[in-house]
């Protein structure tokens, strides 16, 4: 059995860098005029930069052509893929059949992945794109663990690629209208407003034709219940759950496929996937390095293998509470989180060191840090961690020295060589440019709470 590729998103060119050097076999970027992805910090030059370093280190990149053509931008293809064959890619990821068959025409040279946008959900779909000469189908996100078993049965002739990590989308892979409607941001163009993340609030029309909120408060909070029902199923009704915050009825839990990924190793496929590019290099960093150890220490041990030390690191991740997605085929409620929306966890990003210079290292200030605090270092290749106790921080630009310091404006700091309490040549072996930092935060009162029951939600969830 062959170890799958592990695919990392790539949002910007020091986000590549930090996949690839936490363990990431490939990444996938975009710039916004060639891809779903407006938000992509890349430029062509960055593009460029990126594929020469992800080859020098023997790893793979693809970039994203994966938008929906209108006539007025089907006139920019030729420069688009004229571009694309210059850069030479190890894949391109398609969802449109008239890009895929423009790039089938003037470069087949080009390696043509169907994208997730072509919600490839089945064999027949599979087929039909292997026959147009793609070389890899990325399965939607919601074809089970059954069906992909059933799929790679079917087909053992094209590579296929599967999520495992990321954000979930409350409507099909991407092809939510409620942006569109209340954003005029359309999600095919990848300006999604996340409209499913936003809290609201239930109102009742009066007979005056005047609309009124219903306020809900500490005192009647527990008198009522709110029910949907649905024609069609008159017995069933679904509830409605709103506090003194409002409601969030089409917030998805984020997908985290640990607790399996022994299964979906089982099943040899050629690439799992993590979502999330417009996330920090520190979320690129820390799943990567979790997925990698995870899957390093499956093939060496299989019969030894637990998910426990992995889904650890990806607590410390900031997250809306984690779910399975559809891999039991089905949804259920403890896949949504009703709650709130806003992400929780007892860890913040607190930098990188963006370079060394000479023997001090220069670390870009991510969040606050003040005097006596400790922070962790990731330590690339394993799941170990460097801590560091700070009591005064030097502006790497003026000197000024400070007994705390903020992030902002690409605030940096200088950590002299003396900081350190091992030779600097080990430390700068052990933690080369662009290595990650955290620190703990705990949460308290009604935020530890929600996030202590998440957790325990997804436990309850990966045991049934």
């Amino acid at each position: 059995m062959s170890k799958s590729e592990l695919l990392l998103p790539a949002g910007s060119l020091i986000k590549l860098k930090t996949a690839i050097m936490y363990g990431a076999d490939a990444v996938y970027a975009g710039t916004p005029d060639m891809s779903l992805r407006t938000q992509s910090q890349f430029s062509l030059e960055d593009i460029r930069e990126g594929i020469e370093f992800v080859h020098q280190k023997g790893k793979k990149i693809y970039l994203t052509l994966n938008l929906f053509i209108h006539n007025k931008e089907a006139e920019k293809l030729p420069q688009f893929v004229a571009t694309l064959r210059d850069l030479r890619p190890d894949g391109v990821l398609v969802a449109d059949p008239g890009v895929f068959d423009y790039l089938r025409e003037h470069a087949p040279e080009l390696n043509r992945f169907v994208s997730t946008q072509a919600n490839v959900c089945s064999t027949a779909a599979v087929q039909f794109w292997q026959k147009m000469g793609a070389k890899l189908c990325v399965l939607g996100r919601e074809v089970s663990f059954e069906e992909t078993k059933q799929i790679r049965k079917d087909c053992p002739n094209i590579l296929l690629e599967t999520f495992i990590h990321g954000a979930m989308c409350m409507s099909y892979s991407g092809r939510c209208l409620i942006s569109n409607f209340l954003a005029d941001r359309s999600a095919n163009k990848g300006k999604c407003a996340h409209c499913c993340r936003w809290h609201y609030t239930l109102n009742l029309k009066l007979k005056d034709g005047t609309l009124k909120q219903i306020e809900i408060n500490e005192h009647n909070k527990d008198l009522f219940e709110f029910f949907l029902k649905e024609d069609f199923r008159p017995e069933e009704y679904y509830e409605i759950q709103e506090d003194e915050h409002g409601g969030y009825l089409l917030n998805s839990k984020d997908m985290c496929m640990m607790p399996r990924l022994d299964q979906i190793l089982d099943l040899n496929l050629d690439s799992l996937k993590v979502e999330g590019r417009n996330k920090t290099e520190y979320y690129a960093g820390t799943v990567a390095r979790a997925y990698r150890q995870a899957i390093d220490d499956y093939f060496n041990s299989p019969q030894n293998w637990s998910p426990d030390k992995y889904m650890k690191e990806l607590y410390t991740l900031q997250n809306r509470g984690y779910c399975l997605g559809f891999f039991d085929g089905h949804l259920t409620n403890l896949s949504q989180n009703y709650a709130y929306t806003r992400t929780l966890g007892e860890y913040l990003f607190s930098g990188s060191i963006v370079r060394w210079d000479g023997d001090d290292a220069i670390f870009e200030v991510r969040n606050f840090i003040q005097s006596g605090e400790t922070i962790e270092f990731l330590i690339p290749g394993s799941l170990d961690v460097y801590p560091l106790r700070l009591t005064e921080f030097e502006d790497a630009t003026s000197g000024e020295i400070t007994a705390k310091v903020s992030a902002g404006q690409n605030k940096q700091i200088r950590i002299r060589s003396t900081s350190w309490n091992k030779p600097i040549s080990e430390i700068k072996n052990l933690l080369p440019q662009f290595v990650i930092a955290r620190k703990f935060s705990p949460l308290e009162g009604t935020s530890k709470e929600l996030y202590s029951q998440k957790i325990e939600e997804f436990k309850k969830l990966c045991e049934s």
